[in-house]
């Protein structure tokens, strides 16, 4: 049997696996651990014990649980009701502008946390029911807190880049600054467009009324001081970092203890807050550790089998196929996976086909990480079976739809698509602050 063969038998049985309700890293370390056996005998469990070594000895892996507790500390300690209350307050007299303040708040989520299913839950309690309330287009709101929640993956410091990093070997530092310009056009994006819509369609996002609007200055800005304390704390987390006094570990954890002394100086660090956040950090923490084991596992036997070079010359060599032909086809796979799978199984799944095999073909794995990235988040917002889709549908109030949820999306992934084309076209838009940083 030919190594092509084998490799193509074991792709197909580990999506077989994930299509019958296996657990993502069951399915691929498994796959892994037979085929590991099969090929090489005995002497095959190297493989995933050596990957099991390769993730101890990753010492950025540690800003995983310290970035996961962070967020969760202010979430759960209702920090997170401060920054809608400034947005509320400051963004309220402008047509559409509590939709406009929501992204603001997105953004600052996903500063907080990294994770785009905290910025979902944070959306859809604090801002959904306000904006509704507010006689907000339902599908409008909708769908700004769906394309608002997937900054969370881009965002630093995103979860996702950090796997992304381990899985590719590239540094998580690089891909952090790589996401910031990114992430923040493509919230200006969506802003840009709900300022418009709204300036046409007003009926779609109406300004607060001057009743609502009746608050001291003084009140204006002690909102404004609580709602940028979230803001501070990034600050003191990534300045001493990228000044290269802390390392990235050392980082992660001065925002987790920042966060975690704010919460207490507000006095809503409770006994059940606290038990919360450490349950879920070490539940996430675990999960993440698990993928991470199975993806090295199964990328080391593909590199045995020599698949990646077998792919890379179909594409080059038989199919005369032009690199950036090939980087497009590789999106459009992940738009597909992401009507079934989430973003932490797509990386882990394609991740040993794709990324040798983009660096195969010459392009940077720091841009090309961004690319990843942007095309989950689209992904993520794909009908039929868009991972935010169903969040959404789930947390939403009965008067909204899933028809009403389906259609609020449509005008958000275009803006997602006309952002990860500019950086496909323009790749400084994401290479120039780690450039300049790194002097790379």
């Amino acid at each position: 049997m030919s190594y092509e063969l084998i490799a193509f038998l074991m792709f197909a049985s580990m999506m077989l696996m994930l299509i019958t309700g296996q657990r993502v890293f069951a399915a691929i370390g498994g796959i892994a651990a037979i085929a590991s056996l099969f090929l090489w005998g005995a002497g095959g469990s190297d493989i995933p014990f050596a990957a099991a070594m390769k993730v101890m000895k990753w010492y950025p892996l540690l800003t995983l649980p310290m970035f996961i507790f962070m967020g969760y500390v202010l979430s759960e300690s209702r920090i997170a009701d401060d920054l809608y209350k400034m947005f509320h307050v400051w963004m309220g007299p402008v047509n559409g502008g509590l939709a406009i303040g929501t992204i603001g708040l997105m953004v600052l989520i996903s500063a907080m946390n990294g994770l785009s299913v905290a910025g979902m839950a944070i959306g859809a309690t604090v801002a959904l029911p306000e904006l509704l309330r507010r006689n907000y287009d339902k599908r409008m709101v909708t769908g700004v807190i769906q394309a608002g929640s997937s900054l969370g993956i881009l965002v630093p410091p995103s979860v996702v880049l950090v796997l992304y990093a381990m899985i590719a070997r590239q540094p998580v530092g690089q891909l952090w600054l790589a996401g910031v310009f990114p992430g923040l056009m493509m919230a200006a994006l969506f802003i840009l467009y709900i300022y418009i819509r709204c300036k046409f369609q007003p009926e779609l996002g109406p300004a607060l009324k001057d009743a609502d609007r009746d608050i001291t200055r003084a009140e204006k800005y002690r909102l404004l001081l609580a709602g940028l304390l979230p803001v501070i704390i990034f600050v003191c987390m990534m300045f001493p970092f990228l000044k290269g006094w802390t390392s990235l570990v050392e980082s992660s954890a001065i925002g987790a203890m920042t966060a975690f002394v704010a919460a207490v100086l507000k006095g809503r660090m409770t006994r059940e807050v606290f038990e919360v956040s450490v349950r879920e950090t070490l539940a996430i923490s675990c999960m993440f550790m698990w993928i991470v084991l199975a993806a090295l596992a199964f990328g080391a036997v593909f590199d045995g089998l020599g698949a990646v070079k077998a792919i890379e010359g179909l594409f080059t060599d038989k199919l005369h196929l032009n690199p950036w032909v090939i980087l497009i086809l590789m999106q459009l796979s992940f738009i597909i996976m992401g009507t079934f799978l989430d973003d932490t199984a797509m990386l882990v799944i394609v991740a040993p086909l794709y990324v040798p095999l983009v660096g195969a073909l010459g392009f940077d794995l720091i841009w090309y990480g961004i690319l990843y990235t942007i095309t989950t988040q689209i992904a993520y917002m794909t009908p039929p079976f868009g991972y935010n889709l169903f969040l959404m549908r789930a947390m939403a109030p009965p008067e909204i739809s899933i028809k009403d949820i389906y259609t609020s999306i449509v005008p958000f992934v275009l803006v997602m698509v006309i952002a990860l084309i500019l950086i496909m076209v323009f790749p400084n838009i994401a290479m120039w602050l780690p450039n300049y940083v790194y002097g790379r």
